[in-house]
């Protein structure tokens, strides 16, 4: 059985992967926070990747690296850039001199989210990064294209949606990306034989998709949700009005944000964990 580290483990999308892939790998999981709850078959490694020592040692005796790992959100450019760009830098760095040979890295739809919404876009487009969070995945795909053709890494680049059993609201009816969904397309990036340097996007079978999504489907990638059962639910509460910038564009909120505030930071000292 393969041993799979994954990082940021302690968030919503690794916390939804970590119950999809139980019993199916030997899971090593990881992150600046502590995990709420953490299963028998589990071994948890506490890191800051920001810190190559850290991304070194946990990065030891894996047979591939889900890294999710980072600041998940806009925010200000110093946490962007320690969490995602020098934090990504180390995960693969490390996992080059441990002899790592596959990273799946979860890059996001806020890669390319000032394309409109009505246009329809695959792999190939040119990156139109929505914030500096945008950017940042922009930067971990094209440091994942050097590691895959300089030193012969496997670099499976998921350009994640929304990791939800539901969507939420009219924006996510053409991204989301269950649970299960998500573990097939990250199965796959684990076991293809044929991966060297994909970028493939992670979205369900959603009938209003942004993506054309056929270099994930030759890879036999095969959505079993549709994001369609939930739209007159969704559409029927969804309030008029917004950002024009943000209802125009892929991107939405993050084409107008400055900062949101982090899901993933310690809490400040002095103040007790809720």
């Amino acid at each position: 059985m393969k041993t799979i580290l994954i990082t940021g483990a302690a968030g919503d999308v690794g916390t939804h992967l970590r119950r999809e892939l139980a019993g199916k790998y030997v899971l090593k999981v990881s992150d600046l926070r502590s995990l709420k709850k953490i299963n028998k078959e589990e071994k948890f490694v506490r890191a800051d990747i920001s810190k190559f020592s850290d991304a070194l040692r946990i990065t030891k005796g894996v047979d591939a690296i889900v890294h999710l790992g980072g600041y998940s959100v806009e925010g200000p450019w110093e946490g962007i850039l320690s969490a995602n760009i020098i934090g990504c830098y180390n995960v693969f760095e490390a996992a080059r001199r441990n002899g790592v040979k596959r990273i799946l890295f979860p890059t996001s739809n806020h890669a390319t989210g000032f394309y409109r919404r009505d246009q329809t876009i695959d792999h190939r487009v040119y990156p139109k990064p929505d914030s500096r969070y945008g950017v940042s995945k922009v930067f971990g795909e094209a440091l994942a294209s050097l590691y895959a053709y300089k030193y012969g890494m496997q670099m499976f680049c998921m350009r994640i949606g929304n990791v939800n059993a539901v969507p939420i609201d009219k924006r996510r009816l053409s991204i989301l990306f269950t649970p299960r969904d998500l573990a097939q397309l990250v199965t796959i990036g684990i076991e293809h034989p044929d991966i060297r340097f994909t970028i493939v996007y992670g979205v369900s079978n959603n009938k209003r998709s942004w993506y054309d999504n056929s270099n994930a489907y030759r890879l036999g990638y095969k959505p079993q949700d549709d994001s369609e059962t939930h739209a007159a639910e969704v559409l029927v509460r969804e309030k008029p009005g917004g950002h024009p910038i943000a209802e125009m564009h892929q991107g939405g909120a993050f084409c107008v944000a400055e900062e949101i505030p982090n899901p993933a930071a310690l809490p400040k000292k002095g103040k007790k964990r809720k």
